[in-house]
């Protein structure tokens, strides 16, 4: 059922009532019937009724200026200045665009006295359209343009347009892309812009793309590229009170990034999900400020029973031939694991690439920050203490560090972005191994030192020398075939080495059962994961020259040898930590298992980590720390070759 609820916002939506349902009739006089069909504020908000309509009390507000000024001390929100280059930027651009489809319209014989009427501009969408960006953010673009400018053109003539421009650099343009962009850095500012073609002779500069007849005749992918401006003015139509909505959302947003939860294409949430979650809230408590939003926030998602879906309005089927989300029609809908369904026709689920390991991260993450939450508005602890989250170097005593390395900036940036959108089905193929309980990918990228990619691409050049060898000498491991052999004869790390100037690196943490003593091959994951990599390289023709991408295996002690000094300064500082590495220490050095450290690329079939349980329980590993004595039972797998 819709809820209508009277809002304490100017803009609400003015609805005329109807005579026979909303006037109280006088049978007495009914003249005066038209005096009540008067105009009342009122608006319907969400697909169920507030869970409360309370209005603010002393305490809430001054919560949340405690709130808005704990924002500010982390600098997020920008300054006047840096607001009016945004502005400008964007004004740039859409010149830029006016006279590019101009050019191309007159070199398609468009007759020149209707050229500059065709229209076309660039509307933005996602953080900077909802007034939550923060300071350094991107802008998210669209490029809306009539029917007879296509998509070749915007990555071919609009592309070479841009690269001449002197404000521009780092562009990159990914045709082949789920949503192909262009992404580039404008006069300082990093923009991604997407392309959509409507069906109209001329674009009017009054267009509403939340007019869903705007999508009737177009393809797939204009159609997704248009969903991030249709969404994102859904929302801003469907909370009750935008400013409050705003507050409430560069808080959890905050929260998010801090915690390591923000990136969609990592298996967490993104910037539309987070909203869409923040203004289901606002829906539910219509009258609350910000500190309250917050509040109810971790309080109602605590508690959400997923994969319990989460809707802003009811969905819609325009009927335009494009997919909907429904798990009564589509069975792979019925797979999703925490469904947030966006409010624009056509609904689709934002968080399709959630594993099972983000959820439970979120989860726990979410339920941590209510118990914070909860302090916070006891005046039992402050704000601050929401944004700060636990290191990730201090989560997991296993990691596996892929690295990627290149001599061509494009080139890295290209494959660095590939690589980034495919983790996700690593993680996906160690999830599948029934000894692993959470495989995590930190949502940050890391920039080794030099030194560190040359060493390991040393070491990587001498392992393939080694194989080489023992292939000669007929010693191939059991599993070996003539299709590995290609494999590894063609992969990019078999390849000179040369010197790198980009390097980027990204780490994954593992947690594994409470099990027995047991061996794991984790060869196979890895290799499924490179295929999917070099598969899509080789669709979208890739340059592989000159490339490398490993892995590598190393315990938490071992880190500081790969990382950045600021990576893992923290956790090195941990009182807790050092004591689990001492620990750590000593039962290693009982070990004299020697550590392989693999290519991404092995086909070795002898990669086995021996793995003892890491869910110690927490009394006897309490023990252990406070008597600092060594164990029977390992604390740490021992890896003799991954």
């Amino acid at each position: 059922m819709s809820a209508v609820v009277t809002i304490r916002q100017t803009t609400a939506t003015t609805m005329n009532t109807n005579n026979n349902n909303n006037t109280t009739t006088n049978n007495k006089n009914s003249n005066d019937n038209h005096n009540n069909n008067s105009q009342s504020t009122v608006r319907s908000y969400g697909i169920t009724q507030p869970i409360s309509t309370k209005t603010p009390d002393p305490s809430d507000i001054t919560a949340t200026q405690s709130l808005e000024d704990t924002l500010r001390s982390y600098d997020y929100f920008e300054s006047s200045e840096e607001l009016s280059h945004r502005v400008q930027v964007m004004a740039k651009l859409n010149v830029l665009v006016r006279e590019w489809i101009r050019n191309v319209s007159l070199s398609k014989n468009v007759p020149p006295e209707i050229t500059d009427s065709v229209g076309g501009r660039v509307h933005t969408f996602g953080s900077y359209r909802l007034g939550v960006h923060s300071k350094g953010g991107d802008i998210d673009t669209l490029l809306i343009a009539p029917r007879h400018i296509d998509r070749t053109d915007f990555f071919t003539t609009f592309a070479e347009h841009l690269r001449r421009q002197p404000e521009v650099r780092d562009l990159r343009a990914i045709e082949e892309a789920y949503v192909p962009v262009i992404k580039l850095t404008f006069d300082g500012i990093e923009l991604d812009m997407l392309f959509a073609r409507l069906a109209l002779p001329t674009i009017p500069d009054n267009l509403d793309l939340k007019d869903d007849k705007i999508l009737h005749n177009l393809d797939h992918r204009c159609a997704r590229s248009l969903n991030g401006c249709r969404v994102t003015d859904e929302l801003l139509d469907l909370v009750p009170n935008r400013e409050t909505f705003k507050s409430t959302l560069r808080a959890i947003k905050l929260w998010a990034k801090k915690n390591g939860l923000y990136s969609n294409a990592l298996g967490f949430f993104g910037g539309v999900t987070w909203s869409m979650l923040v203004a289901r809230i606002c829906q539910l408590y219509p009258n609350a400020v910000a500190a309250t939003l917050v509040h109810k926030f971790f309080r109602v998602y605590s508690d959400w029973e997923w994969p319990t879906p989460v809707l802003l309005k009811p969905v819609n089927d325009c009927r335009y031939g494009f997919p909907v989300w429904d798990p009564m029609t589509n069975p792979s809908d019925r797979y999703h694991l925490m469904p947030i369904i966006t409010p624009a026709y056509p609904q689709q689920n934002s968080t399709h690439n959630v594993t099972q390991s983000t959820q439970k991260l979120i989860v726990k993450e979410i339920k941590r920050g209510l118990e914070i939450v909860n302090d916070v508005m006891a005046s039992k602890s402050e704000w601050k203490q929401l944004f700060i989250g636990t290191p990730f170097f201090q989560r997991y005593k296993h990691y596996i560090i892929l690295l990627l390395s290149a001599s061509d900036q494009n080139q890295f940036l290209e494959w660095s972005g590939l690589v980034e959108a495919k983790i996700r089905f690593l993680i996906g193929n160690l999830e599948r191994n029934s000894y692993i309980d959470i495989a995590h990918v930190s949502s940050d990228k890391y920039t080794p030192d030099e030194c560190v990619v040359d060493q390991l691409q040393q070491t990587t050049k001498t392992s393939t020398e080694t194989e080489s060898v023992n292939r000669t000498n007929g010693n191939k491991s059991p599993d070996s075939s003539s299709s590995n052999s290609t494999q590894q004869s063609s992969s990019p790390s078999n390849t000179p080495t040369t010197a790198s100037a980009f390097s980027g690196m990204w780490v994954v943490g593992l947690q594994f059962k409470n099990v027995n003593k047991v061996q794991l091959d984790l060869t196979e994951e890895i290799r499924l994961f490179t295929n999917v990599v070099y598969k899509a390289a080789a669709n979208s023709n890739m340059n592989r020259e000159n490339l490398n991408l490993d892995a590598r295996y190393m315990r938490r002690r071992d880190l500081h040898t790969v990382l950045p000094k600021h990576a893992v300064s923290t956790a090195a500082s941990s009182p807790r930590l050092s004591k689990t590495i001492s620990i750590d220490d000593k039962l290693d050095s009982k070990s004299s298992t020697q550590l392989k450290l693999p290519k991404l690329n092995s086909t070795s079939s002898d990669s086995v980590v021996i793995v003892d349980s890491d869910l110690e329980p927490k009394k006897k590993r309490q023990k252990l720390e406070n008597a600092n004595e060594s164990s029977t039972k390992t604390l740490e797998p021992t890896l003799d070759s991954l």
